[in-house]
């Protein structure tokens, strides 16, 4: 006996258009746009995956097309409900989808995201009530998706991204950040021009250090702060080092040379969140009150 289908599936089944020659315009820009992990010319960013769609959908962000496998046809029933009428929607064959997606194991739905973009002046004003973070040729995807993620989960104001860092729209980076990028400030720029600005806001520079500085429980990270993180591997440039007002080091075991980037990066915001007084971030502790 064969299933009738509900009304809802038929709406959902009406919704899907289906393409299938991967010369199609649309599906060349998604495989594009993911192929080099920048924004397309009218400034779409592709991303993969049901959660991360969900968290580009409850960041606010505006849809141009959503592709669906022809394997994962059902989660367009959990999808389309939360998307607008407008928002163009095809199926693919497994093969097709899968040629378009960097993912070696395809969830079967992606997209084209228009991107949030927001100036450097901005980012820069927010800096004066939460630490702003200046990242300095961290190339590792997951290393980038990993510190933006835990700036967001600490409050920072945004990330400036210099030269030598990868694409935020790289979907390595899109997928480590777990959404966060979408919502958290980000800007490319050139940080050794941009220190003026940074100066002319009041702004307090420190950096991270393998070994030398501040040991970081020592250090007082109150105020408005800029946090420049380095590389992986040659930590920060010299031009940079040079301009910043004091630099903080995590206490770690000499057998390790560093720490990664992303730990680091998530150590330092967290301290600089604790060192906060707790009006200043929502949670208010009465006296005499017990918590269990």
């Amino acid at each position: 006996m064969k299933n009738t289908p509900t009304p809802n599936d038929q709406a959902v089944q009406s919704r899907l258009r289906r393409i299938d020659g991967r010369h199609n315009a649309l599906v060349k820009e998604l495989r594009q746009a993911f192929a080099r992990g920048e924004l397309t010319e009218d400034g779409y960013c592709a991303v993969e995956g049901l959660h991360i769609l969900e968290e580009a959908i409850r960041s606010g962000l505006k849809f141009r097309a959503v592709f669906f496998s022809s394997s994962a046809a059902a989660k367009a029933e959990r999808l389309l409900p939360q998307l607008g009428a407008h928002v163009e929607t095809v199926i693919l064959p497994d093969r097709l989808f899968a040629s378009a997606v960097p993912s070696e194991a395809p969830q079967g739905v992606a997209a084209l995201v228009r991107w949030k973009e927001v100036s450097l002046d901005v980012v820069l004003a927010k800096a004066q009530a939460e630490p702003l973070l200046a990242i300095a040729g961290v190339q590792d995807p997951g290393n980038l998706g990993t510190i933006l993620r835990s700036a967001e989960a600490f409050g920072a104001a945004g990330a400036l991204l210099g030269e030598g860092t990868v694409s935020p729209f790289n979907p390595k980076v899109v997928r480590a950040s777990a959404g966060s990028v979408f919502r958290l400030p980000t800007v490319r720029a050139k940080l050794a021009a941009a220190i003026a600005s940074m100066r002319k806001q009041g702004l307090r520079l420190i950096a991270t250090s393998s070994h030398k500085g501040t040991p970081l429980p020592e250090a007082k990270l109150g105020g408005s702060l800029v946090v420049f993180i380095g590389s992986e591997g040659a930590g920060l440039p010299r031009d940079l080092i040079s301009e910043v007002d004091e630099a903080v080091a995590i206490p770690h075991s000499p057998r390790v040379e560093s720490l990664n980037a992303g730990v680091a990066a998530s150590i330092v915001l967290y301290e600089i969140s604790r060192q906060k007084p707790m009006t200043t971030k929502g949670t208010e502790v009465r006296e005499g009150s017990e918590q269990n």
